[in-house]
């Protein structure tokens, strides 16, 4: 059986050998229509596409892109990531996690996780953008689950009772104090839920809905990187959603909000960089 480890080892001196970088400081991956935000994060260095690094497949969801990025911004190392695989898509957990493992590799000793969601307090509206505090895990999947991990990793009992980083989300909200935060529910996916399991869902604490960063945010715990959660309401959850769900209108509603995305990820950037 391949070893992620290793196998995220590998991707990353291929990152550091095809951008000239040594080491990165952050790590972004953008979730479904974030995706043109690469072009305005910061300095590019290097351009990849995502596919010719070892244990990445290309993305095939509309609204992400076959991108690996370099970039210099506030003074840090960026490695931006334009696009993520899916359990639904049929990739196991450890292909999913793979890019939050790499970014390990490559010296972050931080992550930004962002995703499009579906909201369930009637409050929030299409495009606001919420910093998620926790998330319950529906997907019936870990990435900790199979051969322990090697001796030069952490043991797999990895501690989650601060899985998304309170200080991360401090410096977010000093970027925008108008941020609100959220309980994210991640589910399998490739489909939308019902409005009997949004009324669950609800029942159980959570605000937001989705199909991804659960498992990444368990990967990226277990090896020490500090998670900031990001997700945009794209559309509100079924039943209450006055229009059917479309995957176009979820990245139609991430376009709309591309300055507001790109002027936070950069207040936390400059917030990072700072003593």
């Amino acid at each position: 059986m391949t070893n992620p480890f290793e196998v995220a080892a590998t991707a990353a001196a291929t990152i550091a050998t095809e951008t000239g970088v040594e080491r990165h400081d952050v790590a972004i991956v953008l979730g479904s229509g974030w995706a043109a935000t690469a072009d305005r994060l910061g300095r590019v260095i290097a351009d990849l596409e995502l596919s010719d690094v070892p244990g990445f497949p290309a993305p095939a969801v509309p609204g992400h892109r076959d991108l690996l990025r370099s970039v210099v911004a506030h003074g840090q190392s960026i490695l931006v990531l334009g696009g993520r695989s899916h359990l639904y898509e049929g990739h196991e957990p450890d292909t999913v996690v793979h890019g939050v493992r790499t970014a390990a590799a490559t010296g972050c000793h931080t992550v930004i996780l962002t995703n499009a969601a579906g909201g369930l307090q009637p409050d929030w509206g299409v495009g606001r953008l919420v910093l998620i505090r926790d998330h319950i895990n529906l997907t019936g999947r870990s990435p900790m689950v199979g051969p322990a991990p090697p001796p030069d990793q952490p043991g797999r009992f990895c501690d989650l009772t601060e899985a998304y980083c309170a200080r991360l989300r401090g410096l977010a909200r000093t970027a925008d104090p108008s941020l609100v935060e959220g309980i994210y529910a991640g589910l399998l996916g490739g489909n939308y839920e019902t409005p009997a399991e949004i009324r669950m869902l609800a029942g159980q604490g959570a605000d937001l809905v989705g199909m991804s960063t659960v498992l990444e945010t368990i990967a990226a715990r277990h090896v020490g990187l500090d998670v900031l959660g990001i997700s945009l309401v794209t559309n509100l959850a079924a039943g209450l959603s006055p229009v059917p769900l479309s995957h176009a209108a979820v990245v139609d509603a991430a376009a709309e909000a591309e300055d507001r995305i790109v002027a936070l990820i950069g207040g936390v950037l400059d917030q990072l960089a700072r003593p």
